[in-house]
């Protein structure tokens, strides 16, 4: 099994600022989209005034966003990729079975940035968007999903990943990665993580003790290969209940 750590939603350099924490609860704003790519309002989300707060006033209700990845009412999870990044994935061989652990960049009223884990999706089946089908190109495209609406690589690799998941109805202290007190980049992480290894993470100096990662500044996908560890599984399945709770 192989463990996706996915950078979503806005930051300071995507949108301006970092997704709002509101009564509790981490409320992740989808990116900013360019012309041609979304048909989706931050409004349409009900997200507009939270745009409108994190952009300083730079996004609003009439803006138009990247809406993925997407979580349907019934459990169904789509996430698409595209350009260098689904390279990467493809590269390091993610595909069905494997789970994609959604974190970002939120704050609390008062609190300071940090990047905490917010959903997941349990892939299911892996789709290139250029020789899908048209009549169920044209489904996903009635949802608004926007590798659907127009490819977004120029190399053509824009990629489905489908299957179940959900998104944490808390910002709970188990699924927050930044150290308490810490820039966002200082993460705690499970040990076995260092001993297996993360994508973008190869310098030494990055794991700066057990237990504790410098996480890169950029970068989207970022790719653990667990094999079979029960260590491993088991930490993912409680933050898929965490997630569920």
């Amino acid at each position: 099994m192989r463990i996706v750590f996915s950078r979503k939603g806005f930051d300071s350099a995507s949108g301006g600022g970092p997704s709002p924490i509101v009564a509790g609860r981490p409320v992740t704003l989808p990116i900013p989209a360019g012309a041609g790519l979304s048909h989706t309002t931050y409004g349409a989300l009900g997200l507009g005034d939270h745009a409108a707060k994190a952009s300083r006033g730079r996004l609003g209700a009439e803006s138009l966003c990247h809406h993925d990845p997407m979580f349907r009412d019934d459990g169904q999870v789509l996430l698409g990729q595209c350009g260098a990044a689904q390279t990467h994935l493809a590269n390091r061989g993610v595909g069905a079975g494997d789970v994609f652990l959604f974190f970002g960049l939120f704050r609390e009223e008062a609190g300071k940035p940090h990047h905490r884990l917010f959903g997941f999706l349990r892939v299911e089946e892996v789709l290139p968007l250029a020789t899908m089908d048209s009549a169920r190109k044209a489904e996903l495209a009635a949802l608004g999903f926007p590798h659907a609406l127009a490819l977004h690589a120029s190399n053509g690799n824009d990629t489905l990943y489908l299957g179940r998941g959900g998104q944490a109805s808390r910002a709970s202290d188990a699924l927050r990665l930044t150290e308490e007190g810490a820039s966002p980049t200082n993460w705690r992480v499970p040990e076995w993580l260092g001993e297996v290894g993360l994508s973008y993470h190869h310098k030494p100096e990055r794991w700066t003790m057990p237990g504790q990662l410098k996480s890169v500044a950029r970068g989207q996908e970022f790719v653990a290969d667990v094999g079979e560890r029960d260590d491993a599984r088991r930490w993912v399945e409680t933050l898929v209940a965490e997630m569920d709770a």
